[in-house]
């Protein structure tokens, strides 16, 4: 009898503490960012307009970047497109991305057309924003996500943050990655798909 309750005493710490580690496992998500997302709408490549209130109740990440750019973006936009294939084949649905231009006089929604079109890039919920002057992307960029996003007064290049920007349902940026190199993918999609489960 006693050899029995034992047992029986032992399968149930182990589902205890099984459980315990599945739930930790699967709360794992560390916020490192708390930063509202001022309100917007702009225009994407395909002349169509994007605004905040188009993306409450999905989660979306976000990067900045521009065409003429001769050294981050490339492999940025690169990145993210591998992060757009692991994401579909994840699984995880409703999300978006958006990447917003640095340099608005001269990425055109037809430059910004022109540009993605070089990634093997799911342009369906990816969305290059213009539409705005380089004094407001300064001022966005600094306010909603805390990154620069300033001409560089020694050429024609911008300097600009390098980060992914996990924003969440809600319009509120939760956390920052390295966009441009060792890039966490895998905790990138862990991260999207716990976001995305929320409600």
């Amino acid at each position: 009898m006693e050899g029995i309750l034992l047992k029986l005493l032992c399968k149930m710490a182990l589902a205890v503490v099984t459980m315990i580690v599945l739930s930790a496992c699967s709360s794992n998500f560390q916020a490192n960012m708390d930063v509202e997302v001022d309100d917007f709408t702009h225009v994407n490549q395909n002349g169509n307009e994007v605004s905040l209130g188009d993306l409450k109740g999905k989660v979306w990440i976000a990067n900045f970047i521009f065409t003429n750019c001769t050294t981050v973006c490339p492999p940025m936009t690169h990145n993210m497109s591998e992060l757009q294939d692991l994401l579909n084949k994840e699984g995880v649905k409703e999300y978006r991305i958006i990447s917003f231009s640095v340099d608005p006089k001269r990425d055109t929604p037809k430059v910004l057309k022109e540009y993605i079109s070089k990634y093997e890039a799911d342009e369906s919920n990816w969305d290059l924003l213009t539409g705005y002057d380089s004094d407001y992307i300064r001022e966005f960029a600094k306010g909603s996500f805390q990154t620069l996003a300033v001409p560089d007064p020694n050429s024609d290049q911008f300097m600009h943050g390098t980060s992914f920007y996990l924003v969440d349902k809600e319009g509120t940026v939760v956390k920052s990655y390295s966009g441009n190199t060792d890039v966490p993918f895998d905790e990138i999609v862990l991260d999207m798909k716990h976001l995305s489960k929320e409600t």
